[in-house]
């Protein structure tokens, strides 16, 4: 979860957007799993909450119920005004979930259906990171961004990160990621297809960015064909994203499905 360099990359929202095609009404993939988010509560053999961590994106991190709500068909990702400075001395705090060591995605495409409040200092992001993950520390294992969003803004970053583009800073040969445009105030979809050769990324089922293996002589430049787990966040602060304005409190992320597909050769 780290930003990557806009300049370096040349984005283009328009350019992003050129070709609304996706292999997924082909027959070929087949739906495999989904949560649509039903009952009072979300599923703990899927989701665990994500707790407070030393990363930027972690930092305000609670399992305070207040974070969290499942109403009308949806998942409520919440942050808020810390209700209790004297249990928890944060000013703010912020409720996420992921799949780790409960569920894994390896191959196929990811779908998610939401829709992101803005606020000043809003960092919703979905993403994925390797399911191994004391294996591979970061970013050995890749990182594969499916969508961050800042502030009010009516685009998203979608973006790759592994020890080719970190550590070696390679960020534009291949481009590590684009922004795509986005319906800002209603739900959009956010899909990733993962492939031996290849990450792309659409959002309302138009293909945004692809990010390809190539042949090269550096290390790390495609660690993406393994299995990943999934977080969804609405984070805030950081040097990205800026200050939080308080006043733009509580702001929600609503996550209405999560669907996952493989595909069937000869289908």
């Amino acid at each position: 979860m780290k930003k990557f360099f806009i300049g370096a990359i040349a984005l283009s929202v328009f350019g992003g957007m050129m070709s609304c095609t996706s292999q997924k009404h082909s027959s070929g993939w087949k739906l495999v799993w989904e949560d649509s988010f039903e009952g009072e509560t979300f599923d703990t053999l899927t989701w665990s909450k994500i707790p407070r961590w030393h990363p930027e994106w972690a930092r305000h991190m609670s399992d305070n119920e207040c974070c969290y709500e499942v109403k009308d068909g949806n998942l409520i990702l919440k942050g808020v005004m810390n209700p209790n400075r004297e249990a928890d001395t944060a000013m703010y705090i912020t409720g996420g979930v992921y799949t780790k060591y409960k569920r894994a995605f390896h191959g196929g495409r990811l779908e998610v259906k939401a829709r992101l409040q803005g606020a000043r200092g809003a960092w919703p992001a979905i993403w994925l990171k390797p399911f191994e993950e004391e294996k591979y520390p970061w970013p050995t294992g890749g990182e594969i961004d499916i969508m961050e969003r800042l502030n009010y803004d009516s685009i998203v970053y979608q973006t790759v990160h592994s020890v080719y583009t970190q550590h070696l800073n390679i960020r534009n040969n291949p481009p590590q990621g684009n922004t795509a445009a986005i319906r800002p105030d209603d739900y959009n979809v956010y899909a990733v297809e993962m492939y031996p050769d290849s990450v792309v990324f659409y959002v309302n089922d138009c293909r945004t960015f692809s990010y390809p293996r190539i042949k090269t002589d550096k290390e790390g430049q495609f660690p993406f064909d393994k299995p990943y787990y999934l977080l969804i966040d609405m984070q805030l602060g950081g040097n990205w994203v800026g200050k939080v304005d308080t006043l733009d409190l509580p702001v929600e992320m609503h996550v209405e499905w999560v669907r996952y597909y493989q595909w069937e050769p000869g289908k």
